[in-house]
């Protein structure tokens, strides 16, 4: 149940938004098996004059943070960290130009499913891969 925000520089249309969060969050569903629908993931657009990029990085620079359960592997973020970048060339975005931050919480600090702390439920999928 990751929650993730996906920052990039304004300028993109709204086919290429989308294609840029489908193609997030599809490297988070493969890489963590997660089911299909478990998507909780976000656009923020900035102005050059509203963010101060790395030296170096062109307008096609993009920030993924990740808020997750703790409990993935090192191996498995390490995919995630592939996967998103591969899905993210095709649409321009060079390897380079991405960062990417996860967030581990433990499950207690996520209410889910009206209100319930995620620990003390069956989410329906393995955490630990």
């Amino acid at each position: 149940m990751p929650v993730t925000l996906v920052s990039v520089v304004k300028g993109r249309n709204s086919t290429e938004k989308i294609a840029l969060l489908e193609a997030v969050q599809g490297a988070i569903s493969a890489t963590l098996q997660l089911p299909p629908l478990d998507r909780y993931i976000r656009l923020a657009e900035h102005g050059r004059d509203e963010w101060l990029l790395p030296e170096g990085k062109s307008d096609a620079f993009t920030l993924v943070e990740i808020a997750l359960f703790e409990g993935r592997t090192p191996e498995t973020k390490g995919a995630l960290y592939l996967a998103i970048v591969d899905a993210l060339e095709p649409l321009g975005v060079p390897r380079a130009d991405v960062f990417i931050r996860l967030i581990e919480q433990p499950r207690e600090n996520f209410g889910i499913r009206g209100g319930q702390r995620a620990d003390l439920l069956d989410l329906g999928y393995q955490v630990k891969v």
